[in-house]
């Protein structure tokens, strides 16, 4: 922690600090004026119910006199702290002022603290312990530049010194007190520099973190936008070079040249799948639109294990488990339909050949769950907590070599969230993988 005993906090952060400081003290300032207040009127009612006999108070006229004093002139430091409050907040000026107020008002605490237990006992060795408390006390609440700490100790120095004289002590007596007094008011300048180097600690790494989320939010737009404007741009000419591909077979070609045209072909439909993910990616991370609609999970799950059964590559059995009655879910079905076609095609990447893959769709108290269960090869357990990354190290070629983006999870991922649910996998190796989707239930 670095520490500010003469010195104020970098330029920087320094006005910033000030006002947040300065809230802080205003605050904490109206608490203790209404304690007070109400302490003093506790006192008040005390010395007038009972007779002064049984109060033996020292210098009772002095002492109620002085006790009306602090009834009549608090409230004005909890108005004026109010009125402050509401000036720094909205007009981000009257820091001085706020300062001066918060000076008057310790000092009119520990002047008070002071005076009634002078006047409650004359013995100055109980009196300078009850300072010493207050000022710890005052030091630890309150945040002070070093200059206000200095002028706050002289100042109750200076008040302290005036009224061990008015009481006549002893000479050596007043020497001695002088000595433990200035020992405190060292304590309490100590005390108080502390107080302001933790809080200014606390305050810059607040504000430096909150720093760097900003330019990592400005990055990550910058990232999502080139992103999106690179893969956009690109899509054209491999979209271009896959039409000229088709042209070019429309001719006679041999088995040579008819071979590179498949690998021409091929290579532009992969690359066309990444660019569709990684605008897919752009648009999730600057957009939180969802068109939302309430859906029959039974048939929407029904609608795309038929589409997936008639794709001529898919060589997989797909099995559909699910309740006989509706199971209603609030999705956006484009981009959840987008979801399940990554875990079917994820699954199928991993299975032999007429090997079940089964969707089972369940509805719990809370919660709609829908699993996608493979039979394959698993997923090894090292990678299982990086298996939703962007771009996961965990993307492994399938078993008929197809490669993997890692992309499709995280995109999968992302999409469930926005739909404020979760996405969970369970995976032992050789025996096969589970992923889990759970979404909020709703409520009839």
């Amino acid at each position: 922690m670095e520490t500010y005993y003469f010195k104020s906090i970098p330029k920087l952060y320094r006005v910033g600090y000030q006002k947040f400081y300065t809230l802080q003290n205003l605050s904490t300032a109206q608490v203790a004026a209404i304690i007070f207040f109400v302490l003093s009127v506790a006192i008040r009612l005390f010395i007038t119910l009972l007779p002064p006999a049984l109060t033996r108070i020292h210098n009772f006229p002095e002492f109620s006199a002085a006790n009306w004093a602090t009834i009549l002139i608090t409230p004005f430091f909890y108005l004026s702290g109010a009125f402050l409050i509401k000036k720094v907040k909205t007009y981000r000026n009257g820091l001085q002022l706020s300062l001066a107020h918060i000076l008057l008002f310790s000092t009119y605490l520990l002047t008070c603290g002071i005076v009634f237990t002078f006047m409650a006992t004359s013995d100055p060795s109980r009196n300078i312990i009850i300072y010493m408390v207050a000022l710890i006390a005052v030091g630890g609440v309150y945040t002070f530049e070093y200059q206000e700490s200095i002028l706050l100790t002289l100042v109750n120095v200076l008040i302290f010194s005036l009224i061990l004289l008015y009481t006549h002590a002893d000479p050596t007596e007043i020497l001695y007190n002088e000595l433990l007094l200035i020992v405190l008011a060292g304590i309490f300048f100590f005390v108080s520099r502390h107080i302001y180097s933790y809080r200014a600690s606390q305050y810059i790494q607040f504000r430096m973190i909150k720093e760097k989320n900003v330019e990592i939010e400005k990055a990550s737009a910058f990232k999502n936008d080139v992103l999106g404007m690179v893969a956009h741009d690109l899509r054209n000419p491999i979209g271009a070079v896959e039409s000229i591909a088709q042209l070019i077979e429309m001719d006679d070609l041999d088995d040579d040249m008819q071979e590179n045209m498949n690998m021409i072909k091929a290579s532009c439909r992969k690359a066309l799948a990444i660019i569709n993910d990684l605008l897919e990616v752009a648009r999730n991370d600057n957009s939180n639109q969802m068109t939302e609609a309430l859906v029959d999970m039974n048939s929407f799950l029904q609608g795309i294990v038929q589409v997936w059964q008639h794709v001529s590559s898919f060589t997989n059995e797909l099995i559909l488990t699910s309740p006989q009655q509706p199971v209603h879910a609030l999705i956006d079905q484009e981009k959840f339909h987008r979801v399940i076609d990554n875990l079917i095609s994820n699954a199928a990447k991993f299975s032999k050949d007429k090997e079940r893959i089964e969707i089972l769709l369940s509805e719990k108290d809370t919660y709609v769950q829908i699993d996608v269960r493979d039979h394959g090869m698993g997923i090894p357990e090292p990678l299982l907590p990086n298996i939703f990354d962007r771009f996961s190290k965990a993307g492994r070629r399938g078993l008929k070599g197809e490669k993997s983006t890692g992309l499709g999870l995280s995109i999968s991922k992302q999409i469930v969230e926005k739909h404020h649910g979760r996405i969970d996998v369970h995976s032992i190796e050789g025996e096969g993988t589970t992923f889990s989707i759970r979404l909020p239930r709703l409520k009839n």
